[in-house]
């Protein structure tokens, strides 16, 4: 059996660790500096057992599944430990400063900048669940630095969690990523923080609120000490987005308060497109 370590043991790492172990030959063994998360996944049965970084050099396979910005410090010791055909990946939703930093390592040509298009808004080993991946993307960054025999190993791998898989530069994968799903938390946190600010009766939110408004806000309870860092790491393309937003947001206000309902009829019929775009994903 071949041996798979996951460094970080949250929804992702352990997601991965659920599917593999299930439709491959792999051992998978784990790695997290939270003592209390190794134990619950081997617990959950998740993991076979803990290892640690001196062991990584019979490893096929090294996950790195840690908050982004700790990424490329990990995947640094990672590499200063593995073997000649060790896979290593990350599974950060920035990719531009890991690519940057990790570009000189004498071991580069082992590593995959990945970012696999999957979540829910809970975290920690509990949150791990079988199927997490199955008919998403997985965004492959800077792939002409790494082996080919390594990145067929990386496709082979995503290949078998059912991903579809798509090659983009660092850069313009932070930069769609932040309108595309950054923006998003942002926008859900918001609306959270605002109604808990405005409706003081706890109750009236619980009673009153849609399955509308309980959607917009699901990406709210999402772990903030793992999105505060993908805020600043990808500072540059989340701001870009944010002017965006809230100078439609500001827009919006005023057509409400000249009582304009024609530019606000307008204005949602034509955003109304966004649902030939998202059609296959519902």
């Amino acid at each position: 059996m071949e041996k798979i370590v996951i460094v970080g043991l949250g929804l992702i790492g352990g997601s991965m660790a659920l599917d593999l172990k299930k439709r491959g030959s792999y051992q998978v063994f784990g790695i997290d500096h939270n003592k209390n998360h190794v134990q619950k996944a081997i617990d959950l049965e998740i993991i076979d057992a803990a290892t640690d970084f001196p062991q990584l050099k019979d490893a096929s396979v090294v996950i790195v599944a840690v908050p982004v910005n700790a990424i490329s410090k990990v995947v640094q010791k990672v590499l200063d430990h593995i073997s000649e055909d060790t896979l290593v990946f990350d599974v950060g939703s920035v990719k531009k400063s890991i690519c940057n930093t990790l570009d000189n390592h004498p071991k580069r040509k082992n590593f995959v900048a990945a970012h696999p298009l999957a979540g829910t808004e809970f975290s920690g080993p509990e949150a791990a669940i079988y199927n997490l991946f199955d008919d998403k993307v997985t965004i492959l960054c800077d792939v002409s630095k790494t082996n080919w025999k390594i990145l067929d190993k990386a496709i082979s791998l995503f290949k078998l969690l059912n991903m579809r898989i798509k090659m983009m530069e660092p850069d313009a994968h932070d930069r769609h990523i932040a309108y595309v799903s950054h923006l998003s938390h942002v926008s859900s946190f918001m609306l959270g923080k605002t109604v808990l600010e405005i409706e003081k009766n706890e109750e009236y939110i619980f009673d009153m609120a849609s399955t509308g408004f309980a959607s917009t806000v699901r990406l709210a309870k999402s772990s903030a000490a793992m999105w505060s860092p993908i805020f600043i790491e990808n500072k540059e393309n989340v701001i870009r987005s944010l002017n965006e937003y809230i100078k439609n947001l500001n827009a919006f206000k005023t057509m409400i308060e000249n009582n304009d309902e024609e530019a606000l009829t307008k204005t949602m019929n034509s955003t109304n497109y966004i649902k030939t775009i998202l059609n296959g994903i519902e």
